[in-house]
């Protein structure tokens, strides 16, 4: 038992290491990211403050004659290509763009006239842009100021949506890795699982019939026939056991019950082999209902939560088993309440998972066991409905119903 609580207690370690481990590496990635789409938006911003510059040196220049001069700064203003720029005067009227997308084609005997339809783009972009921070101040002289405006580059503009693009990319990556191994395992230990059932059953088969044998002999040599009826009994439970075992793994095959005869059924070998301490109160539907059961799965169902709500009430308390076929017009609930020691909240889910027990004995594999049966070959569900650490757990098992014709 404390073997298995190592591995499940290692098992969710590495998982936490795992995301933990996934979380650094996205964080670091989206921080690296975000400080080189920073860097390259203050040299963008740099190159704007050249254009600027570039712009009040040709409106102020006296001296035009100095070709190389006039030359460089118009380089300088012509070199933009991928910027998209508005320069507008104290008024607001739009004095140049360069690198839009306009909606009009540009008239190629008048480049610089702006159409209707291109200057109402244009404001739409330059109002846009006054709620930025892509904006320039260019101080003409003490009484002219221009404005330049301008929006990150398309290249800038793929960067920074770049990362987060990267990051789903990463996400989904380690989401099908983490699914992908979480299958495997969850495979491996079905393999596991079905295999130890099939040989546990096999390996019951030839001590039962041996000891079927012994019975049959004692009772020829006239043993007392309430001590044969006693080992019969016993005998019968091991090939019930054994029967169980083997069902692990196969489809098993369904039959119509009655949910109230099947619960009494499922608790009549319970009922004298628990403590005297232990007060088992049975509440019946009004409306009995029709479910479809493997029975001997959903007597062992039933006998694992009527053991573990005996142990966790130290065999001392009250155990109730409610049945509920009228709440719903499909579900049957099947409740076990018990007044033990309770489950804290974190823990709900994790009752069901192989190897966990707070008992000092056992595998804790009954509850687990529970999930499989229901879940796995009825279709249905359990899970912990309701529990107080200190006063109790009800355990809820959710079935089917049967339209009765």
């Amino acid at each position: 038992m404390l073997g298995l609580r190592n591995i499940y207690d290692t098992r969710h370690i590495w998982k936490t290491i795992f995301i933990v481990m996934a979380l650094a590496m996205v964080g670091g990635f989206l921080y690296f990211s975000d400080n080189l789409v920073r860097d390259l938006a203050a040299q963008e911003r740099e190159r704007m403050q050249i254009w600027a510059n570039a712009t009040k040196e040709l409106a102020t220049s006296t001296d035009m004659t100095s070709g190389t001069n006039v030359d460089f700064l118009f380089s300088i203003i012509e070199g933009n290509h991928n910027i998209p720029v508005l320069l507008v005067d104290g008024d607001g009227t739009i004095l140049l763009h360069r690198n839009f997308k306009l909606p009009e084609p540009i008239d190629s005997l008048s480049p610089y006239a702006i159409s209707p339809g291109n200057l109402a783009f244009l404001e739409k972009k330059l109002h846009h842009l006054k709620t930025s921070n892509n904006h320039i101040t260019i101080h003409i002289d003490d009484s002219t100021t221009q404005e330049l405006y301008y929006e990150d580059s398309t290249v800038l503009k793929r960067l920074a949506y770049y990362p987060y693009v990267q990051l789903a990319v990463l996400l989904i990556f380690v989401g099908v890795v983490y699914f992908a191994l979480v299958s495997i395992k969850k495979a491996e230990q079905n393999k596991v699982w079905v295999g130890l059932s099939k040989e546990t059953a096999h390996q019951l088969g030839t001590p039962i019939s041996s000891l079927m044998a012994w019975v049959e002999m004692l009772q020829a040599t006239g043993v007392d026939k309430e001590i044969i009826t006693d080992m019969n009994t016993d005998v019968h439970r091991l090939s019930v056991i054994a029967d169980r075992f083997s069902k692990i793994g196969s489809r098993p095959e369904m039959e119509l019950n009655f949910l109230n005869e099947a619960i009494d059924k499922s608790l009549q070998y319970m009922r004298s082999r628990i403590s005297a301490r232990v007060k088992l109160t049975v509440v019946n539907t009004g409306n009995d209902c029709g479910v479809m059961l493997c029975l001997p799965l959903f007597e062992w169902v039933m006998e694992n939560l009527t053991k573990n709500a005996v142990d966790a009430m130290q065999g001392e308390g009250s155990l109730t088993v409610a049945i509920d076929a009228d709440s719903s017009p499909k579900v049957a609930y099947i409740d076990v309440t018990d007044t033990g020691k309770g489950i804290s909240r974190k823990n709900f889910k994790t009752v069901f998972t192989p190897g966990y027990t707070t008992k000092k004995r056992g595998w804790g594999l009954g509850l687990t066991l529970v999930k499989r049966i229901i879940e796995d070959y009825h279709g249905g569900k359990v899970y912990v409905k309701d529990s107080e650490v200190g006063s109790g757990t009800t355990f809820r098992i959710e079935l089917l119903k049967i339209k009765q014709q």
